[in-house]
């Protein structure tokens, strides 16, 4: 489910593999992992993956999303709100082949383009971006297993180191700043390992589960307010603290065919320090040309 695909996509074919997904959050895990109950609040959106092979070991992508958020308090976005762009380009290093010890592996380079929204906003729910440029390099492996039963196993393993940009801050924004605030933020760097298995149950029925951790380091956010007594503006500056969270990803799939199958998995957050508890359900269509 969340995964992606050590193996590199063939000369001339695409891969088209649109996701539909809810985050339901009402709960927050403290900087001790202790749990605190919070209003429920819901992001109902779509990811989706477009993926081109150059070469047999060059591939291209992109990876827009949309989002609608429905917070615990506050009014819900103003509408169907398009996020940050991800850009994508991949090399296969290795590529398994039936019979040998070799298993596929890829190395990524993407750039997320801040096009959505985060700042000057009317409504905090409007913001879907970060506003910052942020890059990721990654690994992606892939090998295969055949089980005493002749079924298969199909194990990944990713990999994925992300910094980014500093971004300029105006007033209400996606940072927890006000109306008034001048300044900018500064993403901290995030590592992330995602290990997942695949089992073949029939040639159509497969089993899945994702195990993903991500660490996250401090985000600053420094800058000016407006003094409430109309003197020089007042500095500020807030730190979110890094954080961690360890989820996991049941997932069950049917493939129509060779070239068409659709997925659905619930990723469960409850593990983690100062990040929120999630349960979000998710539906996929994957799609092979």
């Amino acid at each position: 489910m969340l995964a992606a695909n050590g193996a590199s996509l063939p000369q001339g074919h695409a891969l088209v593999e649109p996701y539909l997904f809810d985050v339901v959050s009402n709960a927050s895990l403290d900087n001790n992992g202790n749990r605190h109950s919070t209003p429920t609040s819901q992001t109902i959106g779509s990811l989706s993956y477009i993926l081109y092979g150059l070469t047999d070991s060059i591939g291209v992508g992109l990876l827009p999303h949309f989002a609608y958020n429905l917070p615990a308090q506050g009014a819900s976005s103003s509408g169907v709100m398009f996020g940050d762009l991800t850009l994508q380009a991949s090399y296969g290093l290795l590529h398994f082949r039936d019979g040998g010890l070799t298993p596929d592996v890829s190395v990524v380079v993407q750039e997320s383009l801040p096009t959505g929204r985060y700042d000057h906003l009317t409504r905090v729910s409007d913001g879907v971006g970060a506003g910052a440029y942020a890059t990721s390099l990654a690994v992606y492996s892939q090998d295969y297993f055949w089980m005493p039963n002749g079924r298969i196993l199909r194990a990944r393993l990713d990999l994925t180191y992300t910094f980014s940009s500093s971004a300029s801050v105006q007033g209400l924004s996606v940072y927890g700043t006000g109306v008034g605030f001048s300044g900018r933020a500064y993403p901290g760097a995030s590592l992330s390992a995602d290990a997942a298995a695949e089992y073949s149950l029939t040639r159509n029925w497969v089993l899945a589960l994702d195990v993903i951790w991500q660490h996250s380091d401090n985000t600053r956010v420094s800058g000016t307010v407006p003094d409430g007594d109309a003197g020089a503006p007042s500095p500020v500056s807030v730190n979110s603290g890094s954080g961690y969270s360890l989820g996991f990803a049941p997932a069950i799939e049917y493939n129509f065919s060779s070239a068409i199958g659709v997925l659905l998995g619930v990723r469960i957050i409850e593990i983690g320090r100062n990040t929120s508890a999630t349960i979000t359900p998710a539906l996929a269509l994957n799609m092979v040309f």
